[in-house]
């Protein structure tokens, strides 16, 4: 089992402290295990043009870019936080997988001009926009506990998107930030991460006591051992010693000589 309680949203089950599931749709990919530097794996497309770079022990725990070739810099970058669940970040690695699968650089397109492409469905889940700063756009889920920053135009505030969910905090933030060259539908996928239903599973003693407060948790119900087929249940029966059957007439029309009874003792007179 991955955990004793089923964390609902999943936004709110911080990291596990593995990268498991962000890797599972590229684990078909080269890894490069490093000795030195700051991400001690990096996971790449066979042509090396989209890296996945993976830091276990610092703030940005996942680096993931794409270049249009394989010795350039990358067009884009999204930087993830260590406290980033990995279920997140399995909606933009799986994206990148089918892209690279059908052979037609999408992961390099331009961005779509209209900002509503990349957070469609957050808006389909019914997240709402809030602020009012110009040159800017915020959404909310309806239980404020995770947004979407944009900054379209404001000059003093960094550049590109960011997911986020949790409270303030360095063991309780998450965060999610693209570069303004990340196309749309990268986005978008991950942002269909944070509106799966889906729970995810982490040990309670492990989990924030800040997201515990402001998750759904119910505990995990290990499954049921399967029942056995005659076929499982076949070699345990071994087998049995056949059952002597003797020749042993039930009746007969021959008689035989009676026993000699025992004689009787001399009457006295």
């Amino acid at each position: 089992m991955d955990g004793d309680v089923h964390v609902t949203p999943r936004y709110l089950a911080g990291s596990p402290g593995y990268g498991d599931a962000g890797f599972a749709p590229v684990a078909h990919w080269p890894h490069h295990h490093l000795d030195e530097g700051p991400h001690q794996l990096v996971v790449t497309s066979p042509d090396h043009r989209i890296r996945i770079g993976w830091a276990g022990d610092d703030y940005d725990l996942w680096t993931i870019s794409a270049a249009p070739d394989a010795v350039s810099g990358p067009q884009w970058t999204a930087i993830v936080n260590q406290n980033t669940p990995p279920e997140l970040v399995v909606g933009l690695t799986a994206a990148l997988a089918q892209d690279w699968a059908d052979g037609q650089d999408r992961f390099l397109a331009a961005p779509s001009p209209y900002w509503a492409d990349s957070v469609a469905p957050l808006v389909a889940a019914g997240w709402e926009r809030t602020g009012a700063e110009v040159g800017t756009v915020e959404l909310a889920a309806p239980d404020r506990n995770a947004g979407l920053y944009i900054n379209r135009s404001r000059r003093d505030l960094e550049d590109g998107t960011q997911l986020w969910a949790g409270p303030p905090g360095w063991g309780t933030r998450a965060e999610i930030t693209f570069s303004p060259r990340t196309p749309s539908h990268l986005i978008a996928a991950t942002a269909a991460a944070f509106t799966d239903p889906t729970p995810a599973a982490r040990w309670r003693e492990s989990l924030h006591p800040e997201l515990a407060a402001r998750a759904q948790l119910k505990p995990v119900v290990p499954p049921r051992p399967p029942v056995p087929t005659p076929r499982d249940l076949r070699p345990r029966l071994g087998v049995r010693p056949p059952v002597q059957v003797g020749s042993i007439p039930r009746w007969s029309t021959a008689t035989t000589p009676s026993a000699a009874l025992p004689a009787r003792p001399a009457a006295r007179r």
